[in-house]
């Protein structure tokens, strides 16, 4: 069961599932914190029991969706989920990260380094380091927000789902997709909507120049069909302190959906030979 926290005067929804040491988990955009709960069965087949905290953040599955799109900035995210740990009395854990849930987790660890002793960044993104092409987005990204409220909830998962990107999901079985499409219509067209004009790409600060300060354990993992997000993956270990990056074979831009048990077997192995999860 879903609980619920005010956090700096909004709600978020979460699931906590009991565990060893504690490991927050962010979804990427149109998901919310259940999209994980496969991966946590995987890990605890593994004997890999995390604490783990699954928020929907703001916009998304059962968390407020506030009026101004402000609030969901990376600044107020980032400070959201530090008041979210003190609150659940967490002075430190791992934090595993896709896509946009993935620019959170390497914005809180760049502000927050101590609180994250080991990072995974699955399919994410430091941000766009060129001004004008960071703009361009921005832009992009407020055209779709408005497309969305006058299209609707619908309408818009089918688009989102018929993208490029994840042209990989056809091989997913059906009950899986139906699985991640309900979770993307538990949200809102306003949510969504309001998600992308406060924490879209374009509007976050680019973190390229920011990656050298990180001192602990990071691991990026891209799918090996996802060019794009590979290149970067190894642009970024190139910058990291402590970086290993692994390409999951037959895997796009969701490593976790398309090959669940090579993902989580990963994922326990680096936790693995940090000491951390056991």
């Amino acid at each position: 069961m879903k609980r619920v926290a005010l956090v700096r005067g909004v709600r978020y929804a979460y699931r906590l599932v009991p565990g060893g040491e504690p490991c927050l988990f962010l979804h990427g955009f149109t998901g919310a914190g259940d999209v994980f709960l496969p991966v946590l069965e995987r890990l605890a087949g593994l004997g890999c029991r995390p604490c783990a905290i699954l928020p929907d953040l703001l916009g998304h599955g059962a968390s407020d969706v506030p009026d101004d799109a402000g609030r969901y900035s990376m600044d107020e995210t980032v400070r959201d989920l530090d008041a979210l740990l003190e609150e659940l009395r967490i002075p430190s854990c791992q934090v595993v990260g896709y896509s946009m849930g993935g620019r959170v987790a390497l914005a809180f660890a760049i502000a927050h380094p101590e609180r994250v002793r080991a990072l995974v960044l699955e399919s994410a993104s430091p941000g766009i380091e060129d001004a004008s092409e960071r703009e361009a987005r921005r832009r992009e990204d407020d055209a779709l927000a408005d497309e969305i409220e006058a299209r609707g909830l619908e309408w818009f998962v089918s688009e989102w789902e018929r993208r490029p990107i994840f042209a990989t999901h056809e091989a997913l079985p059906e009950e899986e997709k139906a699985r991640q499409r309900a979770i993307r219509l538990s949200g809102s067209a306003r949510g969504y909507a309001q998600s992308l004009r406060g924490l879209g790409t374009g509007r976050q600060p680019s973190y390229w120049g920011a990656l050298g300060r990180l001192r602990m354990p990071v691991a990026l993992v891209t799918g090996a069909l996802d060019a794009k997000f590979t290149g970067m993956a190894k642009r970024m270990q190139s910058r990291l302190q402590n970086a290993v990056h692994v390409a999951i074979e037959s895997a796009g831009h969701t490593p976790h959906l398309e090959q669940p048990d090579r993902f989580a077997t990963w994922l326990a192995q680096f936790f693995s030979s940090q000491g951390r999860l056991h």
